[in-house]
């Protein structure tokens, strides 16, 4: 990668914007994300997750990124089976995917999975020459 021009560079990066979204392990995970009912559906209550452990690979130069989720939300009728938000998190493990494409694709599946009321995710990602990234997704807008 050293190689590249910063323009090479740029134009690398737009070409692999959406690198990681369809990945058929990634997908096959988030439909196997797993739910249980809400035993309090008529309360407003936060539910907050956290995962330290998650990994992928960085799409432009496929080293290793480690990352640290917070998935926080307000249940609706049904609850997030952890189980299968583990198995979902470790799809990802040589998936080639930018920071703000993986959190905003975590938002998504585990909307789709649950239909909570609100739901805020947030991935820190361990350093990488000297930069920490945090992506902080949330719905509603």
């Amino acid at each position: 990668m050293g190689t590249l021009s910063d323009e090479d560079r740029a134009k690398l990066a737009q070409l692999r914007g959406s690198a990681g979204i369809d990945d058929p392990g990634v997908r096959a995970a988030a439909a196997a994300l797993a739910s249980f009912p809400n035993a309090y559906p008529d309360r407003d209550y936060t539910i907050t997750i956290d995962a330290p452990e998650w990994t992928a690979v960085c799409p432009m130069t496929d080293q290793p990124d480690f990352g640290h989720f917070l998935i926080e939300y307000v249940p609706n009728t049904k609850c997030l089976e952890l189980k299968s938000l583990k198995l979902y998190l470790g799809s990802y493990r040589n998936v080639g995917i930018f920071h703000e494409t993986v959190t905003n694709t975590i938002l998504d599946d585990v909307r789709k999975a649950i239909e909570p009321r609100r739901i805020k995710v947030t991935g820190t990602y361990n350093a990488r020459g000297g930069i920490t990234t945090v992506v902080s997704a949330e719905w509603p807008e």
